[in-house]
C-alpha cells in the first residue's frame, strides 16, 4: 500500500521507518531540506519515563496568569497570542482537573514506555549513531514539600510501570558527582534510572539515511504541503509547491501546523504552538559537568550533556507562530543554570552559545493524538507536546498497526481521535 507521510520531524520520519518496516511503500513530503529541522532539531534530549506529566495540570492556568509579563517565567503568555488561542486555552483549563490530569499522565507514561521497550532494536537495526547516554535522569528539589509532592505523585506512577528512586541529597551526589558543592541546599530527589538521552536531530537524519538507503523510503523535501483534498469520505491526494501527490492512506505527522491543515477536512485536533528554547554550548570549559541529566525543580531547568555539548532548556513561551528566539528567556535559562552550577559560566560566551526556539505541538489534554479519523484513508500521528521525542518511536510503532490492519502493541485508550480528553 503506499502510504504518504506528512511531515518529517522525528514522529514523521520514525512514522515513515515503522510503515517502510510494515511493507508499506512510503513517501514523506517535507518542507525542510532535511529531516528534523524544527521542533525536533534542538529540543531537551532526554527520552524520560520520568516526565510524562502533560503542562495541563492542576493549579497551571492560575501560575500562568500570574507569570503575564514576566520575561523569566518558565511559561509565558503574550496577550498577543489570546485571539488565536482562545479556544485550545479553554480545553487547556478543563484539562487541568486533577482526574483528567492523572489519567494523561499514565497514557503518556504507557507510551513512554513502549518507546523505550523497542528503542534498542531501533539502534541495532539501523546502527545510527546520536550521543547516546543510559544514565537515567535525576530531578533535584531544595524545597522538602515540592520533593514530598513530587514522590507522592511518582508513586502513584509506580503502579503502571514508572521505575524511580527517591533519593536524599547525599544519593543524589553519588549518582551526579558534580551535584557535591551543592549537596547542602538539596533535599533530595527523583533517580529513573531507565531514562534515556541523545540527540534527537542526529537519530532522525541517521534514521532518514537508513529509511532511504535500506527500506526504500523517498522523502520529498523542499516541497510544502498547501492542501489535503477530500473526496467523500477519503482523501484524495495532497496540494504541493512540486504538484498533486496520492497514496492509499495518509499519516498527518504536521506537529503545530496540524489543526491548520486538518481543520478543513473536518478533522478537528485540539494543538497549538508553545515556543521552546534552548541552549547548547561546547563542553570543553568544564570537562567535570553532569554526565547525568537534571532537572532541577525549584528554577526549572533541565541540563544535559550531548556528546561534546552541553544543552539547557526550561521555558516556554505562547506567542503564536513566531520561531525567533527571545534573548532575554535564553538568558533567564543560562543564569538559572549557573545559579546551580556556576562552573558552566566557563562554557557559556553570549557571542557564540546556540541559542534555538522551535514550536512544540502542545495538546489541551497533554496526550497526542495517534490512529485513524473520521476520513477512512487519514492517520493522526501529533501533537507529542514536549514530549516528541520521548514518544516518537512508540507512537509510530502504534499508528503503524492501525494503517496495516494488525492489532496494536498496547492499548491506545487516550490516543485515538474517538478516545481523546
Amino acid at each position: 500500500m503506499k502510504t504518504i507521510v506528512l511531515g518529517s520531524g522525528i514522529i514523521g520520519t520514525t512514522t515513515a521507518y515503522y510503515l517502510a518496516k510494515a511493507g508499506h511503500e512510503v513517501h514523506v513530503i517535507e518542507r525542510q531540506p532535511e529531516a528534523a529541522m524544527e521542533t525536533s532539531f534542538a529540543n531537551g534530549g532526554v527520552l524520560h519515563t520520568s516526565e510524562a506529566e502533560p503542562w495541563s495540570r492542576p493549579g497551571m492556568p492560575r501560575a500562568v496568569l500570574s507569570w503575564i509579563g514576566k520575561e523569566d517565567a518558565p511559561m509565558l503568555l503574550r496577550l498577543s497570542a489570546l485571539p488565536s488561542m482562545w479556544q485550545w486555552g479553554l480545553d487547556f483549563i478543563r484539562n487541568c482537573g486533577v482526574e483528567r490530569y492523572r489519567k494523561a499522565v499514565l497514557v503518556n507514561l504507557r507510551l513512554a514506555n513502549h518507546t523505550l521497550s523497542l528503542m534498542d532494536d531501533v539502534r541495532k537495526e539501523s546502527g545510527v549513531e546520536y550521543d547516546l547516554m543510559q544514565k537515567g535522569t535525576l530531578k533535584i528539589y531544595t524545597r522538602r514539600e515540592a520533593l514530598d509532592k513530587n514522590v507522592a505523585e511518582s508513586e502513584r506512577q509506580r503502579e503502571v510501570g514508572l521505575i524511580f528512586e527517591a533519593v536524599d541529597a547525599r544519593r543524589c551526589v553519588e549518582i551526579e558527582p558534580a551535584l557535591a558543592p551543592i549537596e547542602k541546599t538539596l533535599v533530595g530527589g527523583i533517580y529513573a534510572p531507565p531514562d534515556e538521552h541523545g540527540d534527537c536531530h542526529k537519530f532522525a537524519v541517521g534514521l532518514r539515511k537508513y529509511c532511504t538507503e535500506k527500506l526504500g523510503v523517498t522523502f520529498h523535501f523542499n516541497t510544502e504541503i498547501k492542501r489535503i483534498v477530500r473526496s467523500g469520505d477519503q482523501v484524495a491526494s495532497v496540494e504541493t509547491s512540486a504538484g498533486s501527490m496520492t497514496g492509499d492512506a495518509y499519516v498527518a505527522a504536521l506537529a503545530s501546523f496540524a489543526p491548520a491543515l486538518l481543520g478543513p477536512l473536518g478533522v478537528k485536533v485540539s494543538i497549538y504552538p508553545a515556543k521552546g528554547v534552548t541552549v547548547t554550548v561546547p563542553d570543553t570549559g568544564w570537562p567535570d559537568g553532569p554526565s547525568v541529566p537534571i532537572i532541577d525543580d525549584t528554577r526549572l531547568f533541565g541540563l544535559i550533556r550531548l556528546g561534546n555539548r552541553y544543552r539547557c532548556s526550561g521555558s516556554v513561551e505562547f506567542t503564536g507562530w513566531d520561531v525567533t528566539p527571545s534573548p532575554a528567556r535564553a538568558q533567564a535559562i543560562v543564569d538559572n543554570v549557573i545559579g546551580v552550577f556556576p562552573e558552566f559560566a566557563k562554557c557559556y560566551d553570549k557571542s557564540s552559545a546556540k541559542v534555538w526556539s522551535g514550536l512544540r505541538p502542545m495538546p489541551s489534554s497533554g496526550n497526542p493524538y495517534v490512529g485513524p479519523t473520521q476520513v477512512k484513508n487519514l492517520y493522526l500521528n501529533c501533537g507529542h507536546g514536549h514530549l516528541g521525542w520521548t514518544l516518537a518511536c512508540g507512537s509510530s510503532h502504534l499508528l503503524a498497526d492501525v494503517v496495516s490492519g494488525r492489532k496494536p502493541a498496547i492499548d491506545m485508550t487516550g490516543l485515538t481521535l474517538a478516545t481523546h480528553a
